[in-house]
Order: structure tokens, then sequence, then C-alpha cells
């Protein structure tokens, strides 16, 4: 039996649909003045509305800064969930993930901001954004322990090479590739490191 599309599935319908073209604006005004720049009169502009309507659909400021970040780790757990394992190949696993973790960061500066960097002043992500980026972090490890890395000092080493690489990227080359083109080396190192590591324990 089909639900029918009563006064109250339409309304939330709508809802959702101002919401989604909301957000899809701010990102574009953060891509235009930086993550911290937002500005909720011009928000409100940007979709036919006065400010005070935006916390119809928005609780604060803070509320749309909280969907963004949540977006952005849905986002980069989608691409990571493509990355294919090969246990025979840990250096090759490793480059690719860098690399499309570096491309994930230069497709959005705004995003690369929101989620990797403490651009806005006094805002932190509510418990239930940062539980979204807590599970987007422990599904992300898993493929990696098949490569023999198991260790949390080792999870943190590759979290800080690959966003070091990253913010590099942005920062000086991002029409370019000088620090993506580093990525394997990078991963032979850094397979070089855990594996002498692990032989020495």
């Amino acid at each position: 039996m089909t639900a029918t599309a009563g006064p109250g599935n339409i309304r939330e319908r709508r809802r959702g649909q101002t919401r989604a073209e909301i957000l899809q604006a701010a990102w574009r005004l953060c891509e235009r003045d930086g993550i911290a720049g937002l500005s909720l009169r011009e928000l409100a502009s940007e979709v036919g509305m006065r400010a005070p309507s935006l916390y119809t659909y928005f609780a604060s400021k803070a509320a749309i800064y909280d969907e963004m970040f949540a977006a952005g780790y849905r986002e980069l757990e989608a691409i990571e969930a493509d990355l294919e394992v090969d246990p025979d190949d840990p250096v090759g696993t490793l480059a690719a993930s860098i690399e499309a973790f570096i491309d994930f960061c230069c497709a959005s500066v705004a995003r690369f901001q929101l989620m990797f960097t403490r651009a806005i002043p006094g805002w932190e992500p509510s418990s239930e954004a940062y539980a979204v980026s807590v599970a987007s972090y422990e599904r992300s490890v898993e493929p990696f322990m098949r490569l023999g890395i198991d260790e949390q000092r080792h999870f943190d080493l590759l979290t800080a090479l690959t966003s070091g690489l990253a913010s590099q990227q942005l920062a000086n080359d991002p029409d370019g590739d000088r620090w993506r083109r580093l990525s394997r080396e990078a991963a032979e190192m850094y397979m070089t490191h855990v594996t002498h590591e692990r032989k020495g324990s």
C-alpha cells in the first residue's frame, strides 16, 4: 500500500526542498567569500526571502554550518567507499587514497575550511554533526586495517600526512598538481615506516 501525498507530506517535501536550496546557496556564497564570510542577509537574498525567514528552516547560522559540515563528511565517505583495497599493493592503495582525498579537498576550498580547519571564529560542530564525522572516520579506517595499519598513532600520522599534502596543494598550487604528484612517494615513505615498526615490535 503506497502512502498518499497528504498536506503534511507535501509541506515536509517543500520544506526539505527549501532547506536544500538554502544549503546550496550557502555553499555558493562560501566559495565566493570564504567559509567564515557567510552572511545570513546575503543568503536570504540569494534564495529570495528575508533574513528572519531563514529561521523557519534553520535554528541559527551555526545550524547551517552543522548541516554543511555533516554533508561534507557524507560526501567524503562516499568517495572513500569507492576505494579499491589491494592487500598485495598497499602503496598503490594508499597513493590512490591520498590522491582522492587531495582531489576532494581541492574541489571546494570552503568545504576544506569547514571540515579540516578552525576558520569560523566561535563555531564548533554540534554533537550531532560531529557524530557524523566520527562515524565517517571509523568507517574510513576499516579498509586500511587490511593493509596492516591498525594502530591509532599510525592512523593519526596518515591523516596528518594526507591533510598536510592537501593544504599545501590548496594554498600553493590550487590549479596544478605539485603536491598531489607526491602521493605515491608519501605512501611509500609511510608504508616503509609502518612496516619497519611492525617488524621491530
